[in-house]
Formats: C-alpha cells, structure tokens, sequence
C-alpha cells in the first residue's frame, strides 16, 4: 500500500504558484481547509483563480486570500454570505463568475471524471444561461456547462490513514469529496491520521488514489464562523406561522421535503417524528432533525443549508453537494418550500436578485426550483412600498419559469388550475377585497 506524504500547512502553501486555479472545499467554514488557505494566505502567491461554493467569512478560510488581493477571479455560487467578497466584485477589484450550486458541484464531479461539460435544466431561461450553448432534449431546454478541473485542491477531511484514504465527518463531505478528484494536486487538511487498516473499506469517502499530500489540523470553534453555535432565534409573528402552518399542510407522510431560508424554515416547527416527513439539505443530509437543545455547534454537529447546527433524526444519512443536487434533479425531492420576491400569471418564479444589486448568490434556488416534484413559494404578499409581488409577468432576474404550484401569503393561497392562476382560499383574517386591491396579477376566484 502507498504512503502519502506528511507535510506542513507552510509546505503544502508553498506548492501553489502564481495564477494557479485552486479549489476550496468546505460549504461555508463546515468542512474548510481553514488551516491550508490561511498558510496560503500568509505567502506571497496571488493572481488565483478561487472556486469554491462562497469564499469563506470575513478574514477566515479563502477570506483571508480576498482581503490579501491574492484572488484574481472568483467561481462560486453564494458570494453574499461573505461581504468583503461583495465589496470586492461591485468595485471591481476581482472578476467572479456566479453558478448555481448544483450546478457547480457537478461541474466539479465532471471535471474530476474526465468529462468534457454536462447538459442542465437548472439556469435554463435565466441571466445565468446568457452566452451559454442551450439544447432542447426531451422537450426540456438545458444548459451546456462545462467540466471543472484545478491545478490544485485544498480540501478538508475527518480522519485519513497513511496511505491517503479519507473519511468526512456528518456534513463535512459537501464539495470536498467531489472537489478530491479534481485537481492536479490534492492536499487533504485532517484532524487525525491512522495506520492503514484503520478505516474499514466501507467507511473510506475518498480513496487515496486521489490524495497526494496529507496535513494534520486540529480545528476549532473559532475556525468555524458563523456556524461555530445555535443562531439566534427564528423571526416569527402570527402572520408567519400561519403561512408555514398553511404550507405544512400541504406536506404527506413519507414526503422528501427541502425548506429554503427565511419563511419556509418555520415550517420545520410543525413537522413530527410520527408525520414521517423526510427533510432535505443541500449540502448533503436527509434526515434533518431540530436544533441542538444543548445549543453545540458545528463541531459537535451537522449544518443545515443556512450553516446553523441541526441534529440528526435515526436513519438519517450523510452524502456530498453533488449527490444532494442529484437527487433535487433527479426528481427525488418531493416537495420544495422556498421563499419568493415575485411570482407571475405563467408560474415564473424570481426569488435571486434585485434591482441595483450585485448578482452574487443564487445558490441552490435554481436547481430546487427547476427540480422538486412540487414548488411552494412563501412570501409576504406586498414589498415594503406596498407593490404587489404576485405581478402579471416577473420584472425581477427569473430562477426558474414555469415551475411554481402553489403561492402562499399571509393574505391568500394561489394555486394554477389548468395553467391559470387561481385563488383557493383566503389566509386568516384576509378579505377578497384587500387581496383583489393587493394583487397585480390577473388571477380566476375558486374559492371554497
């Protein structure tokens, strides 16, 4: 069996040279070669090409790279949730490219099996397809992107033995193990290395054909950021609840359901172990259970797709990004819960991008959306100046069009019989008068 050399975070940083295309696993700072980026960071290396799903938080993992200027460009698919990175690509200081988080997880997969660029339903009809080569297959338009591959790899595992095999722990497989099989030269950042036999065959995620170098890192609280502990409470009035509540009921025992951010979280509140309802997340767990009662962190736990520490309910599972947007666009999500900034009369949704702001985090939104068996948007009716959201035709960039079933605000629920936008029933306390005054679409009345 080989052994894989045993290096230093200093001499894996030295490895990287000028203009390099350097991938960076983790999602978020869960799984982060938080210790290889910053050894990279503290050399004089610049003119990198960054591809990861976000560039870490502020002065942590590929953060660092940023404020040092040593990223030219940046590929990735939710730059937002850091804001130096915001800052960086509206002044203009680094190019970056905006994919969709499938999509970029299996562009990765791809590169790192030797092929050319892949066909996608995700993006098709959007801002993001612009310039990109779209075929009709099977009726369904789809998006030509092309296979991912880098000079090098910095990725992040849970344990590995002498001869380079590794094993992630919970969620931390998310873009490391693709991202593994993808470069040049791969460095694994681990908290532990063991003789060989120590891992069972059935327990090694990443085979150590892929590993090249291996470096041991101890991580801590403070390498983790935002998902270090419990966030703080959710946001909820009785507007809210209703509209999760109302959302809830559309749910069925055995379901595979995927909650986006804001509204839709609040679903999970009413979800029980004896409803058998199945949550998904995107960076790779089926099985989501409740917060940490004990208020633990990352690294004690698994993250959701909003890097806050869930719990695992029994016969939950672990798998990486591109096998969680396998299953969104294979069809084994059941239903998708998602927030909405506008949905129109043709069941076009935009819920992305505004006006006047950087395109810099479209995240999973386009792969779920253009995936789920079944869409539900939760939104407030009205934008804050009092405009409708529910609008004849979206004036917002689109995330996916004609994908949306059901539209759920405080006021009314919507759904589209025979293709028509239609009201089914009024919220609590809402009359048809304020809905009619409140809807800019054209909508047919079937209610009960």
């Amino acid at each position: 069996m080989k052994q894989v050399p045993q290096i230093s975070a200093t001499e894996a940083a030295a490895k990287v040279k000028d203009g390099d295309i350097i991938l960076g696993g983790g999602f978020g700072m869960t799984g982060n070669p938080v210790h290889l980026l910053h050894a990279l960071a503290a050399t004089k290396t610049n003119g990198l090409i960054f591809i990861g799903n976000n560039v870490g938080e502020p002065n942590l993992g590929g953060g660092k790279l940023l404020l040092n200027g040593q990223i030219k460009k940046m590929i990735g698919s939710f730059f937002t949730s850091n804001p130096d990175a915001v800052k960086a690509a509206q002044s203009g200081a680094v190019e970056y490219e905006l994919l969709p988080q499938g999509t970029l997880a299996e562009a990765i997969r791809a590169g790192g099996a030797g092929i050319g660029g892949f066909y996608t339903p995700t993006s098709a009809g959007t801002i993001i397809a612009k310039d990109r080569e779209t075929k009709m297959l099977d009726g369904v338009e789809q998006v030509f992107i092309k296979g991912i591959k880098a000079n090098v790899a910095f990725i992040r595992a849970w344990r590995a033995d002498t001869a380079g095999n590794l094993t992630y722990r919970m969620t931390e497989q998310n873009f490391n193990r693709a991202m593994a099989t993808a470069a040049d030269l791969v460095i694994a950042e681990v908290e532990e290395i063991v003789p060989v036999g120590t891992i069972e065959p059935e327990q090694v995620h990443t085979p150590g054909c892929y590993v090249d170098y291996l470096v041991q890192a101890h991580v801590t609280a403070a390498d983790l950021g935002t998902s270090a502990s419990v966030s703080a409470a959710k946001k909820t009035d009785a507007a809210r609840s209703n509209m999760a509540a109302r959302a809830f009921a559309e749910l069925k025992k055995g379901d595979v359901v995927n909650l986006g951010i804001g509204i839709p979280t609040l679903v999970a509140d009413f979800i029980k172990s004896e409803d058998g309802i199945i949550l998904h997340t995107e960076n790779g767990m089926l099985g989501v259970g409740p917060s940490p009662a004990d208020g633990g962190g990352a690294l004690d736990y698994p993250v959701n797709a909003g890097k806050i520490p869930v719990t695992a309910l029994p016969g939950s599972s672990y798998f990486d990004s591109a096998d969680s947007f396998a299953m969104i666009r294979g069809g084994h999500v059941d239903v998708a819960v998602m927030g909405g900034l506008q949905v129109d009369e043709k069941a076009n949704l935009a819920n992305w991008a505004v006006p006047r702001k950087p395109l810099l985090g479209v995240g999973g939104a386009m792969d779920l959306a253009a995936g789920a068996k079944k869409l539900i948007i939760i939104m407030t009716h009205t934008n804050s100046d009092g405009s409708s959201k529910i609008v004849p035709a979206c004036t917002l960039p689109l995330t996916a069009y004609n994908v949306v079933d059901l539209i759920i605000t405080e006021l009314a629920v919507f759904n589209y019989n025979k293709g028509k936008l239609t009201l089914i029933e009024l919220m609590p306390g809402a009359t048809l008068e304020e809905v009619m005054a409140k809807t800019e679409a054209k909508f047919t009345l079937q209610l009960e």
